[in-house]
């Protein structure tokens, strides 16, 4: 009877989560339900499991919808139904057109025994309904049935109760969404665009009472149900079993590729390379993970071919297997990382590889994927975004109609607290009332479907098996399932993740390969840790541009640390996360680095364990080790743990459990409740942001190849960020970091820029990109005629072969791009506008055999001021090319300058600096104080530190000039300016001659 039921997947529709749906039917006594999402299987899963544990029989389907009108309800009879049903939804939703309001000649399902179509009595059913088309009919609207040939369609009737909403509340609630997806005030919603009242549970009893009179739509119902029959084994694996042309051929494939690949990294003499290789293929045998391997290498495989750079991080970097196979870089004997981290048969989720690419690269990797494996079995992993509480009382606001301004005082008055505790606001009337009970209510519910930042799914049966698919704007087909859903069922993600750190580096290689003829092996890792210039570059903390460790944090850490080797990179790319950093522990770690001797570790066996990082859990493995160890959890437990600290975890009740258990253990073993309870702390202070030591030594590979590039090729790896678009910082500072390093900077230039900023010997021309007003397509047209016909000759010759309009042509000369004519700036643009007035109008379409001279012009003299270009970059570009102290007002030669602020330690200082960046920061007692990232007039350095009374009276005020008083600090060689008191100073008029009185 309850053919119809929706939770809040049906997307901004249904109120019920899903395991509240099944346990509200449970206290009906209701014994057999469907779900029935509108054009959506996403849950589909959950709510079988529930079903399951619960005692319900359940029902698989979908309501297919177009826009607001119902169509018909499927129902699986089967697990062939409900493929068929996802395979169904994902052709329409993919291709975006419309679902068939009726049946086709043979019917929607392949097999008729295969599910079942139900037609709401109010919509017009097919003349001939096939065998297992049905006529729904809600009690609702049982008195249609007076005008009804009943009789005509005597066995084809049956019940269709849908249930929306658990009560009066929550149908308010509907309504609510509905106006949210409808764009429209509450008032505006139409009938159409909402559901009933009554889409609630209704007692079985009251619904049998209301078909009294007809019994035998009754029995159609029941024996419909009977005919349902869906069975699915959960959690084992539905990956693509093999490669190869059999499993045993993948197991026989995987350890020559292995054998193969520990020769070449380890030589032919390394007994304990080759008796771990041979330790790993067992078990991956055993749990069935050769064709994950392999898929994984197949993949790395065609990078390579294509010479596409590339990194394989996370757990995977544990195994050894996945280092002969060049899948990551990291050796893991090197490291002391266990396998079993990755794949051993007590974890209780599926590991998976995580492979990052260039952005540039990762598009066509998926695209590879798609194609190899076939796109019926392949799918990107969805996900889940969800309604956060200030952006939906923003859009309740709407719905109520209130004024902008009302809304947004109202959206920062509440919010949810960290342990998930909500904080309410203050309402000021009955509206405001209504909007943060609704808001409080409605939080966290599904917004709409998204696309998992880099998760595939490749199944050995058809995706649809399991999950609709459908496409994001300018994306791939992707599952309507999370990464949840997706465990559960059992099938294993492959993440193919794009990072903009690969970019820089592909980018680097190139530019060093067409500028110096150098070619560059990026992956002699062994070489770059040797290397004593990149040693030096890490002590000298120079390392900007470079992945993971250019930010104001990091080169602090690394300082501190006195770094300058592989193993402590690794340890700061662990510690600097804010799990270790805000717990306290990372300031333990950097002062037991310097003293291991000054310390008592809390307990023995913590020392035991923790020797290694000195008594501090710097990584998810320690976590484990600990809560194993030290805890007495069993290896499943303890992974448990470790997925509930990274933000992999789904459910609470498990973890209290544990918890439960671990102070249980810690007692029968003797521990002291203060020492067991400071171990549970550091525990929980990772919070979600700690890293596994093989990610953090992937990290620290990509780290080191770009300090290798900056190292050696230091023009080129700037260029190579600059174009990459992606880094800690903006363009302005790496264009600065360029100038340090010795590079000509060039503005746009006609006859040399290209659309990205190039390089040719030491020269670097600035790329047509960075001009905020050129059009991509004007700049083209420049470079193609360039290509073509030579470099331009001057201003007339620009004019008459690429027409550019006047706007354009003042754009250029004003930015200098016709700086090779050797004519000031103000005499080419009114030469311009005098040439653009006498220009004919059409471009010959062919070059011309002879050129003519340029027309030349007596002009007076006009003024020029050396300010003149700064300003003008400033303000076509964002930004000055070299340096922008020459604009400010004021003299920088008479302030500290960063590299002697060791000169001025507990000193008070005065200071001048240009804001790069800044951080603001909560104290215990919720008060806000920053870090500020300054550079002086040498483009060095200043940090500085600003607590709350003094950030309250002198505030940071947006980019440009400080003049900073405070106290020089130090923290272990670095150094900081406390400041005290600031002011922002303004810029020098640009007609200001330097030397002269303004």
């Amino acid at each position: 009877m309850y053919l119809n039921c929706k939770t809040y997947f049906s997307l901004r529709y249904g109120t019920f989560n899903t395991e509240e749906l099944v346990k509200a039917a449970v206290d009906m006594g209701i014994g057999a339900m469907a779900l029935t999402n509108i054009n959506n299987t996403s849950d589909a899963w959950d709510f079988y499991q529930h079903c399951t544990t619960y005692g319900v029989k359940p029902i698989l389907g979908a309501e297919i919808r177009n826009s607001d009108k119902t169509c018909y309800i499927l129902l699986a009879a089967n697990l062939q139904g409900f493929e068929w049903i996802n395979e169904f939804l994902s052709v329409h939703l993919q291709q975006d057109i419309p679902f068939p309001e009726r049946a086709p000649e043979n019917g929607f399902f392949r097999h008729p025994q295969d599910g079942f179509v139900i037609y709401p009595l109010l919509q017009k059913a097919p003349a001939d309904l096939l065998q297992n088309e049905f006529i729904g009919v809600q009690a609702a609207h049982i008195t249609k049935l007076f005008s009804f040939p009943v009789n005509t369609y005597r066995h084809k009737l049956v019940v269709l109760h849908p249930v929306s909403f658990q009560d009066k509340q929550h149908y308010n609630a509907h309504r609510l969404l509905r106006a949210i997806h409808h764009n429209t005030l509450l008032s505006k919603l139409t009938g159409d665009q909402q559901g009933s009242p009554h889409e609630i549970f209704q007692p079985p009893g009251k619904i049998l009472e209301a078909f009294t009179h007809y019994p035998f739509i009754i029995t159609n119902t029941y024996q419909l149900i009977e005919a349902i029959q869906i069975e699915i084994e959960l959690q084992t694996d539905k990956n693509k079993k093999n490669l190869t042309a059999t499993p045993d051929d993948d197991k026989i494939f995987l350890a020559k590729l292995a054998k193969d690949g520990c020769l070449q990294r380890y030589g032919k003499r390394n007994k304990t390379a080759m008796d771990r290789v041979n330790k790993e293929l067992a078990i991956i045998d055993q749990l069935g993970f050769n064709a994950y391997f392999l898929m994984t290498w197949d993949i790395i495989r065609y990078a390579q071919s294509r010479g596409y750079y590339y990194v394989g991080r996370g757990s995977g970097a544990n195994s050894i297997v996945a280092y002969c196979l060049q899948i990551t870089d990291v050796d893991p004997i090197e490291l002391d990382l266990y396998f079993e981290r990755f794949l051993n048969p007590y974890r209780t989720s599926p590991p998976d590889f995580d492979i990052d690419f260039s952005w540039l690269d990762r598009d066509d990797v998926i695209d590879y994927v798609f194609k190899r494996y076939g796109k019926k079995q392949v799918a990107l992993l969805g996900m889940v975004t969800t309604f956060q509480y200030n952006a939906l009382i923003r859009e309740l606001g709407k719905v109520f109609g209130l004024p902008k301004g009302e809304i947004d005082q109202l959206a920062v008055k509440g919010y949810y607290s960290r342990n998930n505790k909500f904080e309410p606001n203050k309402a000021e009337d009955q509206i405001q009332r209504l909007i943060l009970q609704y808001g409080k209510l409605l939080v966290n519910f599904p917004n709409h479907l998204s696309i998992h930042p880099g998760g595939m799914l490749i199944s050995e049966h058809a995706i649809y098996q399991y999950t609709a698919v459908y496409m994001p704007p300018k994306g791939f087909p992707t599952a309507q399932i999370d990464m949840f859903v997706a465990e559960n069922i059992g099938l294993y993600k492959l993440d193919i993740l794009s990072q903009r750190g690969l970019g820089h580096i592909k980018e680097a290689l190139r530019l060093i390969r067409e500028n110096q003829q150098v070619s560059v092996n990026i992956h002699d890792i062994d070489a770059f840790k040797k290397d004593k210039k990149v040693k030096d570059q890490i002590r000298r903390v120079d390392t900007i541009g470079c992945f993971y460790i250019e930010s104001p944090a990091m080169r602090q850490l690394l300082k501190k640390l006195e770094c300058d080797d592989y193993l402590t990179l690794v340890a700061a790319s662990s510690i600097i996360r804010p799990g270790v950093a805000s717990s306290g522990m990372m300031k333990a770690y950097i002062e037991r680095y310097h003293k291991p001797d000054s310390f008592e570790y809390i307990h023995p066996v913590m020392k035991e364990l923790l020797q290694e990082t000195y008594g501090v859990m710097v990584y998810q493995e320690d976590v484990i080790k600990v809560a194993h160890h030290f805890a007495g959890l069993d290896m499943g437990e303890a992974d448990i743990l470790r997925r509930a600290m990274s933000g992999k975890y789904r459910g609470t009740k498990e973890m209290d459990r544990i918890r439960e258990k671990f102070f249980i253990n810690c007692t029968e073993r003797g521990y002291e409740e203060t020492v067991s309870r400071e171990v549970w702390r550091q525990i929980e202070s990772f919070g979600g942001y700690s890293f596994s030591k093989a990610h953090s030594a992937s990290f620290a590979v990509e780290s080191y190849q770009s300090l290798y590039l900056k190292t050696y090729y230091p023009k080129e790896f700037m260029v190579a960020v600059i174009n990459n678009f992606g880094g800690f910082y903006s363009r302005e500072l790496y264009f600065y970091e360029l100038h340090k390093s010795g590079a000509v900077i060039h503005p746009p230039c006609i006859n040399n820029s290209d659309w990205l900023t190039n390089i040719k010997g030491n020269d670097v021309y600035t790329g047509f990109i960075h001009l905020k007003s050129l059009e991509k397509t004007t700049a083209e047209n420049i470079i193609d005629e360039r290509k073509k016909n030579g470099p331009f000759l001057h201003l007339q010759d620009l004019i008459e072969r690429t027409g550019p309009g006047k706007e354009t042509l003042n754009l250029l000369i004003r930015i200098n791009a016709l700086g090779f004519t050797g004519k000031p700036k103000k005499q080419l643009l009114w030469e311009a506008n005098f040439l653009q007035a006498h220009q004919p109008q059409k471009i010959p379409a062919d070059p011309v055999l002879f050129h003519e001279g340029p027309l030349e012009f007596e002009l007076p003299e006009l003024p020029a001021y050396p300010l003149e270009d700064l300003y003008d970059q400033v303000e076509l570009m964002d930004f000055p090319l070299h340096n922008p102290f020459p604009m400010v007002d004021d003299e920088p030669a008479k302030y500290i300058a960063a590299r002697d602020m060791p000169q001025y330690l507990n000193q008070n200082i005065t200071m001048l600096g240009y804001l790069i960046t800044y951080k603001p920061v909560r104290t215990i007692k919720g008060d806000t104080m920053c870090f500020g990232t300054f550079i002086d007039a040498a483009l060095n350095w200043i940090d500085t530190i600003h607590f709350p009374d003094s950030l309250a009276r002198y505030p940071l005020q947006g980019n440009g000039f400080y003049r900073m008083t405070g106290k020089v600090v130090a923290d272990f060689g670095v150094y900081n300016l406390e400041v005290h008191q600031q002011q922002k100073i303004g810029l020098k008029k640009r007609t200001t001659i330097p030397g002269h009185a303004d």
